[in-house]
């Protein structure tokens, strides 16, 4: 099952077409793509059960963030050895390295971009949706808590990420529009292995990153299973999982996005997003 965001309202989504969900049930659920995960269950055995022989075309321009107000947006960083090693760490990492993105940098995966310096970088992710609440959840039991997958990018501002003596991620990361996910969530049953997915992003053409997630240090039951051990997980939560190899911060020169560029990202069996990029 495909679901997202069309104007704004929860609809399930084949191809260029969206079925709206509110309408299909007959208000039983909500149009609010915001409120689906309260129900989780529920909506998931209904939106499977769906033929979609009703669904309507949309337009890019009409596709929202499928996740709109997460509690928790969880990053984790240098989880590929590869995006390590160009980040001058050798040596293995010995626990996930995490920090927080805030809410209010969530965009759509159609969405024009602010940037505020030109010190911007790229990291596309694959973003694991939290589907039921997650507690000491074991490593092979927590496929069962992710509500689906969906493409992300970690745009990070290096300058401020790395200033003073203790870096600043979590704000570096937290620009208005510093995470486009979408265009949609998956569900987990629709990957033949959700452990090996490709992506990659191109900067107007340019292949910039080109990774699979069989590559991540620690996979993403693994990073559920730790997360949990420390703090709950929350229905709708998401976690940008880490960027393979090919940022703009390890080239040499460095290079960065500037206006007028467009940054496609994308992930295997989920879609692509494309997002442009305008002067602050």
């Amino acid at each position: 099952m495909r679901f997202g965001n069309i104007n704004g309202r929860l609809s399930l989504i084949d191809g260029a077409k969206a079925l709206d969900v509110e309408k299909a049930s007959d208000g039983r659920f909500a149009p609010d793509p915001g409120l689906v995960f309260e129900r989780w269950e529920e909506f998931l055995a209904w939106g499977q059960r769906q033929t979609l022989d009703d669904a309507v075309p949309f337009t890019p321009e009409s596709v929202g963030p499928p996740v709109v107000r997460p509690a928790q947006v969880f990053g984790i960083g240098l989880n590929y050895q590869a995006h390590a090693s160009e980040s001058g760490i050798q040596e293995a990492v010995p626990a996930p390295a995490v920090f927080t993105k805030f809410v209010t940098s969530i965009t759509g995966p159609y969405s024009r971009v602010t940037l505020p310096s030109d010190t911007v970088d790229w990291e596309v992710e694959l973003v694991v949706v939290i589907g039921r609440h997650a507690k000491d959840v074991r490593t092979e039991d927590a496929w069962s808590h992710v509500a689906g997958l969906t493409v992300g990018q970690d745009l990070s501002e290096r300058t401020i990420q790395l200033s003073g003596p203790v870096p600043q991620f979590s704000l570096g990361k937290s620009y208005p529009g510093f995470a486009p996910i979408g265009p949609a969530v998956v569900t987990v049953d629709e990957f033949a292995d959700p452990d090996d997915l490709a992506l990659s992003c191109d900067l107007d053409g340019e292949i910039l990153q080109d990774g699979r997630t069989r590559d991540l240090t620690r996979s993403v039951p693994e990073l559920i299973a730790y997360l949990s051990s420390i703090v709950p997980l929350l229905p709708g939560d998401l976690i940008f999982t880490g960027t393979p190899a090919g940022v703009g911060m390890a080239r040499r020169p460095q290079r960065f996005l500037t206006p007028g560029a467009t940054l496609n990202s994308r992930v295997e069996g989920i879609g692509t997003m494309s997002n442009t990029f305008v002067s602050g």
